[in-house]
């Protein structure tokens, strides 16, 4: 049913470990992770006249109408939250969730832009909530359990896969609003305008939290062993 994300671009080209500074280790990860979701944008304009023709028969009570919205963007959507969580289990049920919120949404929904936009936004919200839950919930158990993050030690090489679980887990150690918004910045692509538009955050308060998020992130992968202190 699902698009494997972590094999769908096969990029399991190794690299070495040794000799790379801060800044090369960020780039390599945020390539690999990118990679690993990788996967070509629809034709808006075709979709957009289906889109609209459906969205008028959903409102006439037409009941195959919205399942043939969900069939239509059901693999992207499912590609986007594979950047929320690696659970196969959970993935399900977060593209679900995206699905049910969106039609009972779909009367804002005022066809000034694209429909694939402002299902993106959707996607985007239904994420979020999920790493808060998350967070409520590692907090209540006032404990972590994450697995081990490799180290830079040694002279092993990883595969970009490898890499790409390693950041993973990194940014599951941040606060949700870091980890959305450099999910935004560098797995979706986004610029501030567009994480403006979908987080709701004034575009000032976007560039503020991602350069915190990043300083958090370099910090992260000094502690893990992974690069070199740019001040050593």
């Amino acid at each position: 049913m699902w698009t494997d994300s972590s094999r769908a671009c096969g990029a399991r080209a190794p690299c070495s470990r040794l000799g790379m500074d801060l800044g090369s280790w960020e780039t390599f990860f945020w390539h690999c992770v990118v990679m690993d979701g990788c996967s070509a944008t629809p034709g808006e304009e075709t979709w957009q006249e289906l889109d609209l023709a459906d969205i008028q028969a959903v409102s006439n009570g037409e009941e195959d109408a919205y399942k043939r919205m969900v069939e239509r963007y059901q693999p992207l959507v499912s590609r986007q939250m594979w950047r929320f969580t690696r659970d196969p289990v959970l993935l399900e049920e977060l593209v679900q969730e995206v699905f049910v919120q969106a039609y009972f949404s779909l009367t804002s929904y005022r066809a000034e832009a694209p429909f694939l936009h402002w299902i993106r936004r959707v996607a985007t919200r239904v994420g979020y909530q999920h790493w808060k839950r998350q967070e409520r919930e590692r907090r209540r158990r006032e404990a972590l359990q994450d697995s081990p993050i490799p180290t830079g030690g040694g002279s092993s090489r990883w595969t970009a896969l490898e890499a790409a679980d390693a950041v993973h887990r990194l940014l599951a150690r941040m606060k949700p609003r870091d980890r959305l918004v450099l999910t935004l910045l560098h797995l979706e692509g986004c610029d501030t305008r567009e994480i403006s538009e979908r987080t709701g955050w004034s575009r000032s308060l976007v560039k503020v939290r991602a350069h915190r998020a990043r300083k958090k992130l370099k910090a992260l992968l000094l502690e893990c062993g992974l690069g070199k202190d740019d001040h050593v």
